[in-house]
């Protein structure tokens, strides 16, 4: 699909829906790429919430952000689309009737979506329930007749200086209990890497707060460890932080893709939902741990939205994730 001449000689539009949360935009970045080489004239507008503006400014593909959101991971009732409707509309949100309809309300020239499980006769590539999310938007828009790599997932160095360079990051937060492995045994870890003489921090998103400074009094770490915990830490100061990390330590959130995206090594806690939909590349500086039971559903053997943490993440125990630390590569040389 090559660049169009937009509707009544003005520049073309797409409207690409993605309202989640930060590693849900780090997984689609291959896309936004593929959409971004392939149609270089276009005006590519983003409908995300308005907290990941800094975000989307460091991707350097996107153009507009639009505002949108819902609650838990559910598909915004509206768009405040302003102006002639998009020339090509995206389903970067998911498969079912309501992310395709409230795109298909805008009335675009052409809507890309997949077909919804069970709907065979529905125009668009077969939803697979056992695909990394890179890989699903990526065949999305292969099916449509765009390159695009799922690999091409990296983001550039941030500008800003790190203010804990060679730290090693605690990231104890994610958006479900589920995720969360529990305070005191990331406390453990950190309590023993401090003894070993590594510098330690805590990473914590808004409402977060509580909950590193928990951590870090369990490692016996100073408040100054805790970093963020009241609003969101700005994202060039977040990046910061990550980039120039020994390491991350993280359950499945948007702070393990930010890990990954900028090829700090990293040890990524699994619960409820395998590594092999949401886990770092297997072959970068990562370790994804994980402990399902043989008798257990192989992708999603739980509630990836419980409130309390998953029976799979707390099999983890304190000393295989030192041990995973311990064995990572060296991060990367950074200017």
């Amino acid at each position: 699909m090559g660049p169009r001449r937009g509707r009544a000689g003005r520049r073309p539009t797409v409207a690409v829906l993605r309202a989640l949360g930060l590693g849900d935009l780090l997984t689609a970045v291959p896309a936004l790429r593929a959409l971004r080489a392939a149609l270089p004239g276009h005006e590519l507008v983003l409908a995300a919430p308005g907290r990941l503006e800094d975000a989307v400014r460091a991707l350097g593909v996107v153009d507009r952000l639009l505002p949108a959101q819902a609650p838990g991971r559910g598909v915004p009732t509206t768009l405040a689309w302003s102006g002639p409707p998009p020339d090509l509309a995206v389903d970067l949100h998911g498969c079912g009737p309501p992310s395709r309809l409230l795109l298909a309300g805008l009335r675009p020239g052409r809507l890309f979506v997949f077909a919804p499980p069970g709907r065979p006769l529905w125009h668009g590539p077969r939803w697979r329930a056992d695909e990394h999310e890179r890989d699903r938007w990526c065949r999305l828009l292969r099916w449509y007749g765009l390159h695009a790599d799922p690999g091409d997932l990296c983001l550039p160095l941030p500008a800003e200086p790190s203010p804990v360079p060679g730290a090693v990051v605690l990231h104890p937060g994610a958006d479900a209990g589920a995720r969360r492995w529990p305070a005191e045994r990331f406390g453990a870890v950190g309590r023993a890497l401090a003894r070993e003489g590594h510098p330690v921090v805590v990473v914590a998103g808004a409402a977060e707060g509580a909950l590193a400074r928990r951590v870090a009094a369990y490692a016996g770490l100073g408040p100054g460890a805790v970093l963020g915990g009241g609003p969101d830490l700005p994202f060039g100061r977040l990046a910061a932080v990550v980039a120039h990390a020994r390491c991350v330590v993280a359950g499945d959130s948007g702070v393990a893709h930010l890990a990954t995206a900028l090829r700090t090594p990293s040890v990524v806690l699994f619960g409820p939902v395998a590594p092999r939909l949401w886990g770092p590349p297997t072959d970068g500086p990562h370790r994804a741990l994980w402990h399902p039971a043989p008798t257990e559903d192989p992708l999603r053997p739980g509630d990836a939205h419980a409130p309390v943490p998953d029976a799979r993440l707390l099999r983890i125990p304190v000393p295989e994730v030192l041990t995973a630390i311990r064995t990572l590569p060296p991060p990367p040389p950074r200017p």
